[in-house]
């Protein structure tokens, strides 16, 4: 069944003729209502449509070129159940795929929340870096990959390339702050904590630098590395803008930032510095290779898609 979104505008008075005659004209509108007066903030009226997901960034798009996003507010959200014959011939005529289609504002909205920096990342940032620090001194992959999963990295990562696509330096400074700042206190506890546990003899040298078969990579960047950082950086920005969960869960698997810091974190408590270069470039190589990859995919993504709908309320 094709995907049907639900358009609902508070609109200035003034504005509401011409939003109305864009509506009306736009083909991936199937449904058009307007109650007179119900805005309140803004006063005016309360405009609803049924918008095929296609559509979705054109339409609004145009309600934003009226100054409609500025003086009064344009929502969508996704409608779980219908019946329309009139949805189904709006999302038929529309270019385009309606599951892979793109809602830039939507991206947009999304890079700035997940990019932004709180208690709650910091908390899932460390307490992936201490399991990842655990799993190299069990040399567990099994634990790697649960750090891997855990980790909240990514999204800050995706914000990097859409702020790049969308021309927004206050995103790109604030998921790199994150990021950064992310990474150090992770670290830096991480660190306090295996200075601890290498005081009180739960771990030594000689488990770090020792032999490691399953989680000898995390030290050892190379070609692969940025082969699979790219992929990774693709596939995750993909997902992330058509909203495919699962595949993007096999992303959070396959990249070794959250590994990489654990073991930086290892090393400086041990004072294996070999250990500390090797897992510092694996994590450069990775993030850089998805955020460049990713900033890729995602201007291919908008040429293709012909554009994006601005968010004025946003730097």
């Amino acid at each position: 069944m094709p995907l049907v979104l639900h358009l609902r505008v508070f609109c200035p008075a003034a504005s509401v003729p011409a939003a109305l005659s864009a509506l009306g004209d736009d083909p991936a509108v199937s449904s058009l209502g307007c109650i007179p007066g119900a805005a309140l903030k803004p006063e005016g009226d309360l405009i609803e449509a049924s918008v095929a997901r296609e559509g979705a960034t054109r339409v609004m798009g145009l309600l934003d070129d009226l100054g409609i996003g500025e003086s009064g507010s344009i929502e969508m959200v996704p409608i779980e159940a219908w019946i329309s014959q009139r949805g189904f011939d709006a999302s038929e005529s529309t270019p385009g795929t309606d599951a892979d289609s793109i809602i830039w504002p939507q991206v947009v909205e999304m890079s700035y929340g997940e990019s932004r920096l709180s208690w709650g990342f910091l908390a899932f940032m460390t307490m992936a870096t201490i399991i990842a620090s655990i799993a190299i001194v069990l040399d567990s992959q099994v634990l790697i990959i649960g750090a891997m999963v855990l980790g909240p990295e990514f999204a800050a990562v995706a914000a990097l390339g859409v702020a790049l696509v969308t021309r927004r330096a206050h995103l790109f400074y604030s998921a790199l702050r994150t990021l950064v700042l992310g990474f150090a206190f992770s670290i830096a506890l991480t660190t306090a904590l295996c200075l601890v546990c290498r005081w009180t003899g739960w771990i030594s040298a000689r488990e770090v630098t020792g032999p490691r078969p399953f989680t000898a990579f995390i030290y050892e960047p190379d070609r692969w590395s940025i082969v699979v950082a790219i992929i990774a950086g693709i596939a995750g920005v993909i997902a992330m803008t058509t909203n495919r969960s699962t595949a993007l869960a096999g992303v959070f698997i396959s990249v070794t930032t959250i590994p990489a810091a654990g073991n930086i974190a290892l090393g400086l408590a041990l004072a294996a510095w070999s250990e500390v270069i090797g897992s510092s470039l694996q994590l450069i190589v990775n993030i850089a290779g998805m955020a460049l990859s990713g900033w890729l995919t995602l201007l291919i993504l908008r040429r293709v898609g012909r554009g994006s709908a601005p968010s004025p309320q946003r730097g």
